[in-house]
């Protein structure tokens, strides 16, 4: 694909012999210089196919100038910021090349003084950037090579006036590529803004779930998905699991209900410090926490490749986040299960989910809400059809469904 011999060496080195299918599409044309829009589902190692080409550019090109970046990658949250940079860093090892992470919670101070000789390549989230550039602690002038990464997750977390904002600091003459794994109308905009004729690469369609994922619903009241949940995770205590909620209060009082149950649980949201989430993924990680609950904005783009399950707690408001979500699992090929919990209010969510999926999801138990189309009964789950404990009954009176009110999707990008 054009990689130079020490970089292949490298790859070698850590594993890496045969290349994704979003790394085969988007990589040749990137080493021509090309623009690239790569359209993937999320855990099919998209980071690899804009970081190669990085390092193979940038290793050609000389040291950067005092407070100079020669290349950026911006990405919506810290932890996904820290895993690039992590990424970044083996496939430079061995090499000249610096690389380093700005994010929030972390001092600003130390952060500029990092950026003071200049770095080769920095991994930023757009809020921690622009305070550094209003410091003029650092500068985009000399920067050849942008990526963004998630960019439906920045654009839904609200940071598309912040990507302008730094966009005027970068020069017209720069190599640009943009990753994503759904395609939202605001990112047609968004590509016409920062890509010149891009290539565009998809791997698969946008939206779409990774394949080894099995997905299923239950349609439950909301008082019984405590219960519900303890059950589920009971079957698979050696297995670890994500577990998402809506809000911050509510995924922090979830958590401290599992731990009572005997589960070994933890917790990040927007109201944890950074050292807090730090230290629960990497407790996630080493298998010492096995139930992560997290909220949307804490948890984008974890990697974490041996999570088997994933819970949705509670339905997102934006439909294109569930398939976030259940890409944390069945990653790097590996199998993985989604299960959804659907309370009644919850009915116009599971549909827009639905919709963007372009299929239904598979009923483990209960009846569907009034307005969900769904398949046959009889998804596999232990529940069955039904009006068990855990089983819906259609719409009840008085519940509203949630089709019928208009949410505004919230401005997210502080958080991060």
């Amino acid at each position: 694909m054009g990689l130079p011999e020490k970089l292949v060496a490298r790859l070698a080195d850590m594993g890496l012999t045969e290349p994704t299918p979003i790394q085969k599409g988007a990589i040749p044309f990137a080493m021509d210089g090309r623009d690239v829009m790569g359209l993937a589902q999320t855990g099919t190692g998209k980071t690899a196919a804009f970081g190669l080409p990085l390092v193979a550019h940038i290793g050609a090109m000389g040291r950067p100038e005092p407070k100079g970046v020669q290349g950026l990658v911006l990405a919506p949250t810290r932890e996904l910021a820290g895993q690039i940079a992590d990424t970044l860093r083996d496939l430079t090892q061995g090499s000249p090349l610096k690389v380093a992470v700005v994010v929030g919670g972390q001092s600003l101070n130390a952060q500029a003084k990092r950026l003071e000789r200049g770095v080769d390549l920095l991994v930023a989230t757009p809020g921690r950037l622009i305070d550094l550039l209003d410091r003029r602690a650092v500068r985009l002038d000399q920067t050849r090579f942008l990526v963004l990464d998630e960019a439906d997750q920045m654009l839904d977390m609200g940071f598309i006036h912040a990507l302008r904002q730094i966009s005027r600091h970068l020069p017209a003459k720069r190599q640009t590529m943009l990753f994503s794994a759904t395609m939202p109308k605001l990112m047609e905009e968004l590509s016409g803004e920062y890509l010149d004729n891009p290539q565009k690469v998809q791997v698969s369609p946008p939206g779409k779930a990774a394949d080894k994922i099995e997905q299923s619903v239950h349609f439950i009241a909301k008082s019984e998905k405590q219960a519900l949940l303890i059950e589920l995770l009971d079957t698979h205590r050696d297995e670890l699991a994500l577990v998402f909620g809506r809000t911050k209060h509510g995924s922090e009082k979830l958590m401290k209900q599992l731990e009572k149950a005997g589960f070994a649980a933890a917790s990040i949201h927007g109201n944890k410090s950074q050292g807090q989430r730090d230290r629960a993924l990497q407790a996630f990680r080493d298998g010492t926490v096995r139930v992560l609950v997290a909220t949307d904005v804490a948890a984008r783009g974890l990697d974490i490749p041996a999570v088997r399950h994933v819970y949705n707690y509670d339905l997102p408001n934006v439909p294109e986040n569930y398939v976030h979500r259940i890409g944390r699992t069945a990653r790097a090929g590996r199998d993985g299960a989604a299960v959804a919990f659907c309370a009644p209010d919850e009915a116009g969510e599971l549909r827009a989910i639905q919709k963007v999926l372009k299929m239904s999801i598979p009923v483990a138990s209960g009846r569907p809400w009034e307005g969900v189309e769904a398949p046959g009964q009889g998804g596999g789950g232990k529940r069955g059809g039904g009006r068990g404990p855990g089983g819906g009954g259609g719409q009840k009176p008085g519940s509203g469904n949630s089709s019928n009110r208009r949410r505004r999707r919230p401005n997210r990008a502080k958080a991060a």
